[in-house]
């Protein structure tokens, strides 16, 4: 059921917040050409609480090196940071951070987007807290669960839209693929499926086609409860369009959540109620770069 949903204004709203998922694509590879630029001597102290506050730093990992990484931000400018037993990592389960669990040192993989709030030790910057998204870490992970040659392929696509894209925060809606739920459930019906490998094949003949994934609830349940379920429905169709149907991780801007907001029909009926019960699956194409 493919149609231009009142849902495709917000679509566009969201875009221009969201960013392209090859940020943790670009620096996949094994090989760190620039990791002996991480030289950091001694080990730092178990206990960072004593030490100066250094400076936020927001980017992807683009090296990675034993208890040492390299973080390069939006200007290029690459920061390396020493991982010490003391550093605190975390993911946030949902859109907006709401829910986190602890994770270990060893799933800070390569082209991870992250935000580091670090602390001054000697010459350098150790991290005291590391936080990143639940999302971004299993796009890393499945990447890097890949082939040598996947990575170089993805890695190269990637850099050659991106080189073209530049600052893509406008776009031409090229269609819209609703699939809808039962209340309270994120499951995928058969014809779901089919409807999302149709959508993924006709964006795939678009040249520079990108899809913004976006879920939705009725009015049904409190906040909490709708952001998490709008959020799992959302996850439920990009993990579907990008195992089963071959989407490119690298084409998929950032997924969200918007729970029962931006309703298409009426939540005073059960027929309203049951197209409010959706993921919207928008194919877009910057405006820069429509016609190329």
């Amino acid at each position: 059921m493919r149609n231009i949903s009142k849902s495709s204004k917000t679509a566009l709203v969201l875009a221009t917040l969201a960013v392209l998922i090859p940020g943790s694509v670009s620096a996949q590879q094994d090989t760190l050409e620039a990791e002996t630029d991480i030289t950091v001597n001694g080990l730092p102290p178990a206990d960072l609480s004593g030490l100066t506050e250094g400076p936020e730093i927001e980017g992807f990992i683009s090296a990675r090196n034993a208890d040492r990484m390299k973080v390069t931000g939006a200007n290029g400018t690459s920061t390396a940071i020493i991982i010490a037993d003391a550093t605190e990592i975390k993911a946030s389960k949902g859109f907006l951070g709401i829910g986190r669990s602890k994770l270990a040192a060893d799933s800070l993989l390569n082209g991870l987007p992250v935000t580091v709030q670090t602390v001054e030790w000697g010459d350098g910057l150790v991290a005291s807290k590391i936080s990143l998204r639940n999302n971004d870490l299993k796009t890393a992970s499945m990447i890097r669960n890949g082939t040598t040659q996947g990575f170089q392929e993805q890695t190269a696509a990637t850099e050659a839209l991106r080189g073209r894209v530049g600052d893509i925060d406008q776009y031409n809606i090229k269609g819209t693929t609703n699939v809808n739920f039962d209340t309270g459930r994120a499951v995928l019906s058969a014809q779901d499926k089919a409807e999302l490998c149709a959508t993924a094949a006709q964006a795939d003949a678009m040249k520079n086609a990108l899809l913004l994934v976006v879920g939705y609830t009725d009015s049904t349940g409190d906040y909490e409860f709708n952001q998490q379920l709008s959020e799992k429905r959302a996850s439920r169709v990009v993990n579907y369009m990008q195992q089963a149907c071959g989407w490119k991780p690298y084409r998929m801007l950032t997924p969200t959540g918007m729970a029962k907001a931006d309703p298409v029909a009426s939540n005073a009926t059960a027929e309203g109620k049951a197209q409010n019960r959706r993921v919207a699956v928008n194919i877009l194409v910057s405006k820069g770069l429509d016609g190329l």
